[in-house]
């Protein structure tokens, strides 16, 4: 996915940057990059991340680097901040998003008179550079802002950096949060609210969907206002999201617990009697504590992340190794697992490799029953709207590829697939059973879609869906 950071500050702002984007980790496992601007103008930095957290890679450049404003990014995908030079002038930029019509975008560019972008590797195109393009098509900044608000198709937040001051903008339809810090003499710019606290700062405000502000030392000013429409991604609370972070005003920590609670209590356990509830580390275990706190059956961790060499803030790109790594960071306790009957949360089943081999590894360790419950329901749908996964087809997710199995050449009909997201129905059913089935858990049972909008709590109208049932 990606997140990002910026700073406008009376002083030297490149430690606040630096933290503040090293907060971000959680949210990227590529890429790293911070751009500053001070008296000498302009400078940068960029790092792969894949075997090494942000802070090592970037230590030395945070002290030599110099500037009271400065952007950066923790990203999944393309090197940035970029350094653009323009006719509306000189800036950095970094985004966040997922562009699905990007040729279509390039033939809009290319008819505009621009000739070239950079390539990289397997003939893309860095999407922060033709985001740059575009609003450089326009005649001020906000304008080419709103431009891109406009005609990306997905979604692209992003922040600005001119010698003078930032702009943050947040995506067309808020899929994804943008927040505003403040301490003494300073302002922030934030994909996390939490990522400031520690700097001395506290929450300004909550950029509303494709707001803009343009923020200095001393004020913040809104260019372009809020609309109404919005679609924050539900997935954020599910998995994504920091548990220090905060959404529209609502906790991840605190809903994943209502999360955990509503799977107990709709959960049907007369023939089922486990010994201990756990969750897979690390964002099933608050799910797990709302459930044990529910069902009064009591928690415990029977295997434990090692993260002195194997953080989550970053993994292998390539998905054997991926698979390899997942394996490594968990070790068992013994004691907890054998002869145990472990009821155990996920957060989901999204390629379904992990949470099998997490399964085997219990089994292999004495465990004598492994009941699973995914802390939302089956993944039907690959996000279109924001760069959640590497995933190129929708048969990269699990539950799809059951479907296909058991639906042959009908398993993408529309109304099919709206029979496989109703837990009432036969379809679904005959589905969870497969899942079931292939993964050798002794039982399973999803989260339902109703109470995890519930246990959210904000307006549905306002949650994006679509993974779930194909609505946004």
């Amino acid at each position: 996915m990606g997140g990002f950071f910026g700073v406008a500050s009376k002083s030297k702002c490149t430690l606040d940057l630096f933290y503040g984007i090293d907060f971000h980790s959680h949210l990227g496992t590529r890429r790293g990059g911070m751009a500053t601007h001070g008296k000498d103008g302009f400078s940068r930095a960029i790092h792969n991340i894949e075997n090494s957290p942000f802070r090592t890679k970037f230590e030395q450049d945070a002290a030599e680097m110099d500037g009271n404003l400065g952007i950066g990014c923790i990203s999944d995908y393309e090197p940035q901040p970029l350094l653009i030079q323009s006719h509306i002038g000189s800036f950095a930029i970094t985004t966040v998003g997922k562009i699905n019509n990007m040729d279509e975008l390039l033939e809009k560019v290319y008819a505009h008179g621009r000739t070239h972008f950079q390539e990289m590797s397997g003939g893309r195109i860095n999407a922060t550079e033709l985001i740059a393009s575009l609003i450089c098509q326009k005649e001020s900044l906000v304008e080419g802002i709103r431009f891109v608000q406009e005609i990306v198709d997905g979604s692209m937040a992003l922040l600005l950096m001119t010698k003078d001051g930032l702009y943050a903008a947040r995506d067309r339809r808020g899929r994804t949060p943008l927040f505003i810090g403040r301490k003494e003499n300073a302002f922030c710019a934030s994909s996390e609210d939490f990522a400031y606290i520690n700097l001395g700062y506290s929450t300004y405000k909550q950029l509303g969907p494709a707001e803009i502000v343009y923020i200095t030392p001393e004020y913040i000013e809104t260019v372009a206002e809020p609309i109404e429409d919005m679609k924050i991604c539900s997935f954020l609370w599910v998995y994504y999201g920091y548990p220090t972070s905060s959404y529209e005003g609502v906790n991840v920590e605190e809903m994943r617990y209502r999360c955990g609670k509503m799977l107990a209590k709709h959960d049907n356990l007369d023939n089922i009697k486990p010994d201990i509830i756990a969750g897979v580390p690390d964002s099933g275990t608050a799910h797990a504590i709302g459930y044990a706190n529910e069902s009064g059956i009591p928690f415990a961790r029977p295997f434990i992340k090692y993260t002195p060499t194997w953080a989550r803030s970053f993994m292998p790109q390539n998905q054997d190794q991926r698979n390899l790594v997942a394996r490594m960071k968990l070790i068992p306790v013994q004691s907890l697992i054998k002869d145990k009957s472990l009821l155990l949360i996920d957060d989901s089943i999204v390629r379904g490799t992990q949470l099998r081999e997490t399964t085997e590894f219990l089994y292999s360790s004495g465990a004598k029953e492994v009941h699973v419950r995914p802390a939302c329901p089956p993944l039907l749908y690959g996000c279109k709207y924001l760069n959640f996964s590497r995933s190129r087809s929708e048969l990269d997710l699990f539950t799809r590829r059951v479907i296909k199995e058991l639906e042959g050449g009908n398993a993408d009909n529309e109304e099919v697939l709206r029979e496989y997201a109703d837990p009432s129905s036969a379809r679904y059913a005959n589905m969870l059973e497969e899942i079931r089935k292939q993964q050798n858990f002794t039982s399973l049972r999803f989260h339902r879609l109703d109470d995890l909008i519930e246990s959210i709590g904000i307006e549905p109208c306002k949650l994006c869906t679509y993974c779930f049932n194909g609505q946004e």
